[in-house]
């Protein structure tokens, strides 16, 4: 794959002013637009270096026949003009956002001549004013029946309310009060549109005169000695009380904002977004979006931006949901141009906009409640998607067809190695089984070879020695257990004796491909070490981070999977379930080494008599200094273990763990063991 020679622009043609630049294929659709503060240097760096684009700009590069550019005067104008473009074109190669649901809104269809209320979802219509969106379509149905005890508006179906028009007899609710059944003429339509629109002021934030309002009539008609109608006044509030509290109240009563945070790995990002009116929090929607450009966190926040707020373009705003742009935009990240999208932003409000990062107060605490339901939302799509049955047996199938598998990897096995400068080195194995994890199988290894060379060269080294271990200890076992060791190894298989069915050991099943977390030198180490044991049916590739490439062992160029494809999905969720495991392990061994002694090796020696020993003398170093009398005179220590603390510590500390002994230790932990 290469870019079309002639696409590329002659030196020296490109201006260096702000503009925006459009990508056409052979047809002459435009399948990119971009928009740039330097339109040379931004073109340019799609010529300049197409081995190290990003796959799916690579694509676009190589799909593209022709490339030209408009110069504007400045960003804010560069802004405009790119989703202007992206909005009249739609090209294929640009990052688009998709709610992660459809929303319910409540609306009300003020362009009829009896405007209705009503949940709606999909697009917005003209006329239509909207509140919202809400989570679940009962919230705004348990929302709308407490309102309408003060607002009986209409909210039956046209033919309902011909039907009642014809027949001169109203509904059920014009029967109990919760609708003023405009449809026999009980009200005008002048007096129910006043209805509405209080109805609507109530929902965008008018809470305080209605209460007023009904809490003044309340108290006259208990004057009057009118109690019934006193009790209904007072039932009346309850209901718009209990519909204000079914809104969290976050922030103080001012403040309108629109709150958003993004969570993201390499594959995906996921957005939230909460809409705060009057300082409650009136809706939040979510969306996702596949990342098909090496677009980092900035440009895919300032795309979201572009593309939520930009969509107003035309459109009917929606009331008390933050669609509208508020005074305040929060983001977790910064867009990457946050001035020009600030400018932006200003003139679609028409008035400033404050666009930032919340870093104290009652706005970082939202924050960080928003990034935590994105961060979970991002974990249930990645659920939902890993669980299904269809798209693991096809993410399978990618894989098997991208290695040329002989078949499916039905048990796929990844290692990654985890240390901080050399120490500590841990590793760790997770097992999936027809696309899912399989916790009971993990295993988790203290690498014991030392190492030379540079950081790279001990990550192979280490590799190399995980994968020689874990293998080599499958060949032990499948031949004591008498199973036959499909993948080679030697020929005396071990029969079990005594007519007894041997148990499997922990490493007695193969896998079927091997994933290791790194590149070609990390690959070429796992190899190595499968083929000096004999094992030359188990598969090996290597899953790179910084493009997500995969190595196998005797190839120099690596193989691409589609960036929105299941197999590499899957990849990438072992790989990274992988570096989980490693990197707690490693945790857990480098706070056991800050907190620790040589004493913790010492048999007999539990964790109270150590605490009196440090307590009495102060320090390990005191105590090896002490004499076995000295020891001895500790309460609970007597003369044996004060002869073997004297004899252990006068000798020297040695290593912890399984490095310095060679021992093999088991222990269970999240579903796995200590090798």
């Amino acid at each position: 794959m290469a870019a079309t020679p002639h696409l590329r622009p002659a030196p020296g043609s490109i201006p260096t002013e702000p503009g925006v630049y459009r990508f056409r294929d052979a047809s002459g659709q435009v399948i990119y637009v971009g928009k740039a503060k330097n339109l040379r240097s931004r073109l340019s760096s799609y010529f300049r270096d197409f081995a190290g684009l990003h796959p799916r700009t690579q694509q676009m590069v190589s799909t593209a026949d022709d490339v030209d550019w408009t110069i504007v005067g400045t960003e804010v104008e560069a802004l405009q003009l790119e989703y202007s473009w992206i909005k009249q074109y739609n090209p294929r190669f640009n990052v688009k956002y998709r709610d992660d649901k459809s929303y319910p809104y409540l609306a009300v269809t003020l362009n009829e001549e009896f405007p209705r209320v009503q949940v709606m979802r999909g697009a917005k219509r003209k006329g239509v004013r909207y509140f919202g969106p809400y989570s679940h379509a009962w919230a705004i149905r348990e929302t709308v029946d407490l309102l309408l005890r003060v607002f009986p508006v209409r909210t039956c179906s046209a033919g309902v309310f011909r039907g009642a028009r014809n027949s001169g007899r109203p509904c059920l609710l014009g029967y109990i009060g919760k609708c003023v059944a405009p449809c026999v003429g009980r009200a005008s339509p002048e007096e129910h549109r006043d209805l509405v629109e209080d109805f609507c002021a109530f929902l965008a934030g008018d809470t305080g005169r209605f209460l007023k309002e009904l809490e003044g009539r309340m108290r006259e008609a208990a004057g009057e000695q009118e109690y019934e109608r006193a009790a209904r006044l007072r039932d009346d509030i309850e209901a718009l009380r209990a519909a204000l509290e079914k809104q969290a109240v976050v922030l103080p009563d001012s403040t309108d904002c629109d709150v958003i945070a993004m969570a993201d790995d390499p594959l995906e990002a996921a957005v939230q977004i909460f809409h705060v009116r009057g300082g409650r929090i009136r809706g939040r929607r979510g969306y996702v979006v596949d990342r098909v450009s090496d677009a980092d966190t900035g440009e895919l926040m300032q795309t979201f931006l572009r593309q939520i707020y930009g969509a107003l373009d035309g459109d009917e705003e929606t009331e008390g949901t933050g669609t509208s742009v508020p005074r305040e935009v929060l983001v977790s990240h910064e867009p990457s141009d946050r001035e020009a999208v600030a400018v932006w932003l200003s003139e679609h409000r028409g008035s400033t906009v404050d666009l930032r990062v919340p870093r104290r107060g009652d706005k970082k605490s939202l924050m960080e409640t928003v990034d935590r339901n994105a961060r979970e939302a991002l974990a249930r799509h990645k659920t939902h998607r890993a669980g299904d049955l269809s798209t693991r047996s096809r993410a399978l199938n990618e894989i098997q067809e991208a290695l040329d598998l002989p078949e499916a990897p039905l048990r796929i096995e990844c290692f990654d190695i985890s240390n901080l400068q050399g120490e500590h080195v841990v590793a760790s194995m997770v097992v999936f089984e027809d696309g899912l994890a399989r916790k009971s199988e993990y295993r988790r290894f203290s690498v014991r070879g030392s190492g030379e060379g540079g950081s790279e060269q001990h990550d192979v080294a280490a590799m190399y020695e995980v994968v020689s271990r874990r293998f080599r200890r499958y060949l032990e076992e499948s031949s004591r257990s008498g199973e036959v060791a499909r993948m080679g190894g030697p020929d005396d298989q071990g029969a079990a004796t005594g007519g007894e069915e041997p148990t499997p050991g922990k490493f007695a099943y193969p896998p079927n491909l091997v994933v290791v977390d790194g590149a070609l030198p990390q690959a070429r180490a796992a190899r190595r070490a499968l083929d000096e044991l004999g094992i030359e049916d188990v598969a090996v590739c290597g899953l790179a981070k910084r493009l997500e490439e995969v190595w196998l062992p005797d190839d120099e160029d690596p193989v691409i999977l589609p960036r929105n494809g299941e197999g590499l999905y899957l990849l990438q969720r072992v790989r990274d379930e992988a570096h989980r495991f490693a990197i707690r392990y490693h945790r857990q061994k480098r706070a056991k080494a800050l907190t620790g002694s040589s004493l913790d090796e010492l048999a007999g020696l539990g964790p109270a008599r150590r605490s009196a020993l440090i307590k009495e003398f102060g320090s390990v170093k005191r105590l090896a200094s002490a004499s076995v009398e000295e020891i001895a005179a500790v309460p609970g220590i007597g003369p044996k273990l004060a002869e073997a603390v004297h004899e252990h510590l006068s000798g020297g500390p040695t290593g912890a763990g399984d490095e310095g002994s060679g021992a093999t230790r088991e222990r269970k932990t999240d579903g796995g063991g200590d090798t």
